[in-house]
């Protein structure tokens, strides 16, 4: 499952980026390469999972799992300018096992976004979004139908004020979803609603509510196909304003660079419904480092 949306998801106006330059990507994948190998090296040697298995745990919210996804998503023909936005999401989940029946799964994602103007004469900017926390408390020892229920907090972490809002915000998170031995099929639905805790500081109050449904369809040997699309809402709009409904899905498959398993997955939505300055089209890339047991 791709992984939740963050603020950037949800503002209106957090969309028309243009892609960084070459160079600059460049130097990103290479840092990326290194930092792969690295933790490589450090991988120990994991419990004999099939690559069908570690996609099935990856596809699940609440797993046992330490995992770090990195979740590029490219927003095409955004805002009055129809530029194009990216946000890349660093989304490190680590549970925590607090006893034999219960795990606290924390899921912690900061989002490195590209602002472009969006009027004449207004330089890019690049730098950290608002970061979003979740800790969803989750049986040890789940059957077929697997849950979690926690909060969910925004910490205004934006380095500059075009890429967030400088008010905290809290409310519930909520996910369900069925996974059975033997079932190819692993689906169920992630539903989250934050509020701002203030309205004093930069960017004003909010209030924002998301619903990821996910399906994946697994094969022998790793590879899955996948619909997670991101539906995002900001109440405090106007009507024909709040929502933004994709309609979509992609690929994936698990592949293996030494002991490291990863999942990796390329997926593509279309928004039916959309703000008048929301994008139309996004294109989903995601690398997830895994760490079983």
């Amino acid at each position: 499952m791709g992984a939740p949306a963050t603020l950037a998801d949800r503002l209106p106006s957090a969309g028309h980026l243009p892609r960084a330059p070459a160079g600059v990507r460049l130097r990103h994948a290479l840092a990326g390469a290194g930092l792969v190998a690295a933790t490589v090296a450090m991988v120990p040697a994991a419990a004999a999972l099939s690559s069908e298995e570690l996609a099935k745990l990856a596809q699940n919210p609440v797993g046992n799992l330490v995992s770090v996804p990195f979740q590029n998503n490219t927003n095409f023909n955004t805002g009055p300018r129809e530029g194009t936005q990216n946000v890349l999401n660093i989304q490190p989940v680590v549970p925590v096992e607090l006893n034999s029946e219960w795990n606290l799964i924390t899921r912690t994602i900061v989002p490195v976004i590209t602002q472009p103007g969006f009027t004449p004469g207004q330089d890019q900017t690049t730098g950290i979004g608002d970061t979003s926390f979740t800790a969803f408390l989750s049986p040890a020892q789940p059957k077929s139908l697997i849950w979690g229920v926690g909060p969910v907090v925004q910490i205004p972490t934006n380095s500059n004020d075009r890429l967030g809002n400088g008010n905290w915000g809290l409310g519930p998170s909520f996910v369900v979803l069925h996974l059975d031995k033997g079932d190819p099929w692993v689906y169920g639905v992630l539903v989250n609603n934050v509020w701002s805790l203030s309205s004093s500081r930069q960017g004003g109050s909010y209030n924002n509510g998301l619903i990821q449904p996910f399906i994946n369809y697994n094969f022998p040997g790793g590879t899955y196909l996948t619909s997670s699309p991101i539906a995002t809402v900001n109440w405090k709009a106007d009507g024909g304003q709040k929502w933004t409904l994709p309609i979509g899905g992609g690929i994936g498959r698990i592949f293996h660079f030494g002991r490291l398993p990863v999942n990796m997955q390329l997926s593509a939505y279309y928004n039916v419904v959309h703000p008048d300055d929301g994008p139309n089209w996004q294109l989903r890339a995601q690398v997830q480092l895994m760490f079983p047991k």
